[in-house]
Parts: C-alpha cells; structure tokens; sequence
C-alpha cells in the first residue's frame, strides 16, 4: 500500500518568503517542489506585466498542473505547492486538489509583519532587478486581498510568525 502523502502550500503576503521557505520544505522533506514564479518565467517569459496578466497565465498553470499533482500525490510522493494560497478563493484550487487525491495537507502561513514584507521585496528587487510586479504599489494592491486562513476553512494550518 502507498503511502498517504501530504500537500503544503503556502499563505503569507508578498516578499514574507514563502518561496525560500517553500525550498525549504522541499528540500528537507523530500518533496516535489512547484513553483509558480519559476513555471511563469519559464513558460511566459516577460507576458507577466500586470495583474491581470498574472492570474490569466497563473490559470492555465494551475489547470494544467492539477492532474499531475493529483497524481504525485496518490502514489505517494508528498508536493510542496509555492503557489499563493493568500485568498479564500485561490485557496479552492488547494482544497480541491487535497480532497480528489485523498492527500494529507498543511497550510504553512507566514505571519509577517507588513513592513517586513516591504523590505524584503526592496532588498528581491535590488538583487533581482525590475521585477514589474514587485513594488509597493502591487504590494498595497494584493494586500487588500489578502485573507489569513480560518478555522471555518479546515484545513491544518502551521503558523509561522515572523517580524
């Protein structure tokens, strides 16, 4: 009998380091790690410009994946997701996936301070260069989005508060 295995996926707002903490996870655990930023510049490198067009191609990503990562899952092999989990709404997608694969599943939420957050995307920028959608604008604009997960939502939750 295979194994049950376990989806992570993340929520915390941007720059709170969901994806250094996502390779992190993947790397100590033994997970197939996907990740989302890296599917986009790979798949659509510079279409990425605004919003809208980060959730049009986010889309095809997540239909795309959903069969595959079902299908990691019901063999056994446990995924680590660092795709955002930051509303109730892009949160179906995780729950959708965890209740067609029968996989066990935790949602790491990164509770980081805003300013926090603000720095840490100055310093990706710095280092990354013009990423257009990681400004304090985008930042302001997704944060009046963002929704903390809650107890009416079920899923197992591991808290990570960080300043």
């Amino acid at each position: 009998m295979t194994e049950k295995a376990t989806l992570h996926f993340m929520c915390g707002k941007m720059g709170a380091g969901k994806s250094t903490f996502a390779k992190s996870l993947a790397e100590s655990s033994g997970a197939v790690l996907l990740s989302e930023d890296d599917l986009l510049r790979g798949l659509y490198p510079g279409e990425v410009t605004d919003l809208g067009s980060y959730i049009t191609l986010s889309g095809r990503i997540k239909d795309t994946l959903a069969d595959h990562i079902r299908a990691l899952l019901r063999q056994g092999m446990s995924v680590v997701l660092d795709f955002p989990g930051n509303t109730v709404n892009q949160r179906v997608w995780f729950r959708e996936l965890i209740e067609s694969s029968d996989a066990h599943h935790q949602l790491h939420y990164l509770d980081v301070l805003d300013e926090t957050c603000r720095r840490q995307l100055r310093e990706r920028r710095s280092i990354n260069g013009g990423d257009p959608l990681q400004d304090d604008a985008t930042f302001d604009a997704l944060l009046a989005h963002f929704a903390p997960p809650t107890p009416e939502e079920q899923f197992n939750v591991v808290r990570l508060e960080r300043t």
